[in-house]
């Protein structure tokens, strides 16, 4: 069984460039050369595009492989396969990692838990600000939640910012210029064969 999707390197330093081929190169088990092209929302920084084929749950070892490398901003697709839905990983040095399920139309599909946690949420953070000066709402997350918010998703916010992070759209909003400047970049073909 193969699955098939997109590694989209929007934003990399000259110096990483052949770290990353190495590290898809190793989840791949295929030789991989990138058509490195300038990124020009970022001066001095290349991006690429690769069209890639492998074993199911590739995107994920690909996204763990290079998750956390100082200013590489990625996304990695795999389509859906027999038994495995489709994914989508988007990484931003700010934000960390974004994984959705993508439905076939591209729309990002959300589990029912993550719902109620998001709810609770913002049902719990709501519930805080009506106790005006009292830590006793907030769960005793003041002092975390003062220093992380409004990012962390863990911390409790609006409904609407709940949901925001569970479509991903922090990642988006990062990630976006570095797309549209993208735009009519080479595109590489990769069969990873086994």
């Amino acid at each position: 069984m193969s699955a098939s999707g997109v590694l989209q390197v929007h934003c990399a330093p000259p110096a990483l460039c052949p770290h990353i081929e190495w590290a898809v190169a190793g989840v791949l088990g295929v030789p991989v050369s990138l058509p490195w092209v300038d990124q020009p929302a970022s001066p001095g920084a290349l991006r690429a595009e690769l069209e890639w084929q492998g074993q199911p749950g590739s995107s994920g070892a690909i996204t763990s492989s290079l998750a956390g490398w100082n200013r590489l901003r990625f996304e990695v697709t795999e389509d859906a396969s027999p038994g495995c839905d489709a994914v989508r990983y988007s990484y931003t040095p700010a934000l960390g990692t974004f994984s959705a399920v993508v439905a076939a139309n591209g729309d990002i599909l959300v589990p029912e838990g993550r719902l109620r946690a998001a709810m609770a949420l913002a049902a719990s953070s709501h519930a805080g600000s009506d106790r005006a000066g009292s830590d006793s709402g907030r769960g005793g997350l003041g002092p975390l939640r003062d220093r992380h918010e409004p990012r962390h998703p863990a911390l409790g916010g609006s409904l609407e910012a709940e949901l925001s992070l569970l479509l991903g759209q922090p990642w988006d909003d990062e990630l976006e210029p570095f797309r549209h400047a993208g735009a009519g970049a080479p595109v590489r073909w990769l069969n990873a064969t086994g």
